[in-house]
């Protein structure tokens, strides 16, 4: 559509203003340029097809609806307290204040999460079967993506932060050997720690069906060649080389749509 008002990509954040051709998502209330529509549609696996409506059934969930929804939950209470503290003017001061950091971050996960469902989602097939945004029962947490594949389960938690992954190895002779996995100066084995957990809760249902764990960065600065490594059994990569794992699972004896039911059963959407 042509934007009446001037917006920002959800993707790229490049400024679009009003007059500009772009794509209105009603779902979410937000824009993409036209630009990051093509790319996203060049960057699916050349040999996999769009699922046919009827692969996917109503509870498999919308990538990235629970960090959404927060985040129109804080934005919603910043503008109330901005317009609270300037009276008359506070439409005005809504208009030139810039969001918190803490909300922002709630529609930067959103947005990875988007991303990398509507990739899974281009997987869909009779032998792959794609869950996003399942709530674990008795916790606040929740599982961003869950994969079934004939071999196996794949447990995902997508996150959208910039710098460069890594695994820094400390000790190993004297010393007990630690992996920590750094992005870019930051430490964020916590994460690893978070996807083990997230692993050991499906694997409680499943029994012995095999369950890997998987960090997936959006928009990570990964290297031309090679750059994707695992951690304690968790893989980190990226969306393409993702992807392109799942793909290959194609061989198992796992009954995919068995498991599918147990498991979007067991873990409902967020």
């Amino acid at each position: 559509m042509r934007l009446r008002y001037a917006g920002t990509c959800r993707l790229c954040a490049a400024s679009l203003p009003a007059g500009t051709q772009a794509i209105y998502e009603s779902e979410t209330k937000t824009v993409r340029c036209v630009e990051c529509a093509t790319e996203a549609q060049e960057n699916d696996p050349p040999e996999l097809e769009p699922p046919d409506d009827e692969s996917l059934s109503d509870d498999s969930g919308v990538a990235g609806s629970s960090a959404r929804r927060e985040y129109e939950r804080r934005k919603a209470k910043d503008e109330e307290k901005l317009r609270e503290k300037w009276g008359r003017f506070g439409g005005l001061a809504v208009a030139l204040s810039d969001e918190r950091q803490p909300t922002k971050a709630w529609d930067q996960g959103a947005v990875g999460e988007e991303r990398l469902g509507a990739r899974l989602n281009a997987m869909g097939s009779a032998g792959l079967a794609v869950l996003h945004d399942r709530r674990i029962p008795g916790s606040k947490a929740n599982i961003d993506h869950i994969a079934i594949t004939p071999r196996g389960i794949w447990v995902i938690d997508a996150k959208r932060y910039k710098g460069r992954p890594e695994l820094k190895i400390e000790g190993g002779i004297i010393r007990p050997r630690v992996e920590k996995l750094l992005v870019g100066r930051r430490d964020c084995t916590k994460l690893v720690d978070g996807v083990l957990k997230q692993v050991d809760v499906v694997r409680d249902l499943v029994g012995d069906v095999p369950v890997t764990g998987a960090l997936c960065f959006v928009e990570a600065d990964w290297p031309l060649i090679g750059g994707s490594f695992s951690t304690r059994g968790v893989h980190v990569l990226w969306p393409r080389r993702l992807t392109k794992l799942l793909a290959e699972q194609t061989a198992g004896d796992v009954d995919v749509a068995q498991i599918r039911e147990a498991v979007a059963s067991r873990f409902r959407p967020a």
